[in-house]
């Protein structure tokens, strides 16, 4: 087992692993940048380093400073948590590289489940259903041709990007030119790589993923399944364990087929299949997530298993067998709300001073945040303040649990989601579990019309 391990994250990702490790008994290294040096989450680690300006690419994405940080310490592995560089093959070798274990799968799976095309291409071989997508496109009149080749409509993706960031819809060819723009110049700026591709757009499907666990042995488990529908601007608000309303033969048919694959590529550590979901189409594939999610917490609570302390232990080294000597049985039902410093209606970012933070608690209910009183949301980040995870034996009790938690979440100084949230909780076709991506477009229309 690792001695000391280097956290490379923030707030609440970077809280919720140092307090895993605390609990394995295993020294912590944290690190903050200078926007982040009154937040409370670095204070829990046993040791903490500044790593620079608020800017992530001078500091939370900064790989050679983090590597000087866990040499100086002394840390014989690194936990990237989720986004920065929890997906950056390059980063994973370069730890490896030093001499410490990178807490994820390998680089190479890293690198070839990341890029969504090399992805596609490789689950597809293994029989995985797929939409009509092209290959990467380097120019206009590449794109031009290829939608004209599949037919609208479409979406234009960053192949080697995630969070829904820089996806764009093409529904006639006056779309194409300024979607292949905006597209090119967003996989540029937050992925340092400009591959674009082409993928057939379905209207309103769920979103349903599966959690996987794996050994560097060969074994492989699926910890059921999250619905992760409910989305603004493609990133999720709200997700829920089990996925409501679906029938569990299919579910468990897909997850078995996931297991044989995952195996079959020598998968390990952790990782997230994502997948789009119609009655009419059934399952079919969508990326690989070769990372802890941020809704871990809702498989976590309908299972009992702490998916953060599996991953750490599976990459030490341990086998699955003794991570989960148990079958996994599922336990009522969970479902988390992410919480933004963002305008609620527009969706945009709402950075200040956060006066007064003063999160819930109460039976059922588990909160995950970096945050305190009188500290600054900055702007250089993701403005999620908190996640509110509530559990209970039925989805009416883990749902009407979060609402009264919600209720109970003082946030003064910025702006948040909480009011949309709580449309979202409360609307029928939320409660009847009628999911789809399109649910929030929906929701916001019944708003403005009432």
């Amino acid at each position: 087992m690792f001695r000391k391990v280097l956290v490379a994250n923030r707030a609440a990702v970077a809280d919720r692993v140092i307090r895993a490790l605390r609990e394995l008994g295993i020294q912590s290294v944290a690190i903050y940048s200078e926007a982040d040096q009154a937040l409370p989450y670095w204070k829990a680690a046993d040791e903490a380093y500044p790593i620079g300006p608020a800017a992530a690419q001078a500091s939370y994405l900064n790989q050679a400073a983090i590597l000087e940080v866990a040499r100086k310490s002394g840390a014989d592995a690194i936990h990237p948590g989720y986004g920065f560089l929890s997906e950056n093959a390059d980063f994973a070798a370069a730890v490896e590289a030093a001499g410490m274990t990178f807490i994820g799968p390998r680089p190479e799976l890293i690198r070839q489940l990341g890029h969504k095309t090399e992805a596609r291409e490789l689950m597809q071989r293994h029989g995985m259903p797929m939409t009509r997508s092209s290959a990467v496109l380097s120019d206009l009149p590449e794109v031009r041709r290829a939608v004209e080749e599949l037919g609208y409509p479409l979406l234009i993706k960053p192949a080697g990007g995630g969070g829904g960031i820089g996806m764009l819809p093409i529904r006639s060819p006056e779309d194409v030119e300024a979607a292949w723009k905006q597209a090119s110049a967003l996989a540029e700026r937050c992925f340092a790589q400009p591959d674009l591709y082409l993928e057939q757009l379905i209207e309103a499907p769920r979103h349903i993923e599966f959690q996987f666990l794996a050994d560097r042995h060969g074994g492989v488990r699926c910890i059921f399944e999250r619905d992760c529908s409910t989305q603004r601007r493609h990133q999720k608000v709200l997700e829920e364990a089990p996925a409501p309303g679906l029938d569990r033969a299919v579910v468990e048919d897909m997850a078995a087929r996931l297991e044989a694959i995952l195996a079959a590529l020598k998968y390990d550590v952790i990782g997230t299949v994502e997948m789009l979901y119609t009655p009419d189409a059934g399952f079919v594939f969508l990326e690989v997530n070769t990372r802890l999610q941020v809704e871990h917490a809702v498989t976590e609570a309908v299972t009992g298993i702490d998916l953060v302390h599996a991953q750490i232990r599976l990459a030490a080294g341990e086998r699955i067998d003794d991570v989960l000597p148990q079958v996994p049985l599922l336990s009522g039902h969970a479902v988390e709300a992410r919480v933004y410093a963002e305008d609620p209606v527009r969706f945009l970012p709402s950075p200040g001073f956060l006066k007064v933070f003063e999160p819930p608690a109460g039976e059922g209910i588990r909160v995950e945040t970096g945050y305190c009183s009188e500290v600054r949301v900055s702007s250089y980040y993701d403005p999620m303040l908190a996640k509110v995870i509530a559990h209970g034996d039925t989805r009416e009790e883990a749902l009407n649990r979060l609402a009264r938690a919600l209720d109970s979440f003082r946030i003064e100084g910025v702006k948040n989601n909480i009011a949309f949230i709580q449309r979202a909780l409360a609307h029928p076709d939320f409660r009847l579990g009628r999911l789809s991506t399109a649910m929030v477009e929906h929701i916001q229309a019944t708003a403005c019309a009432a």
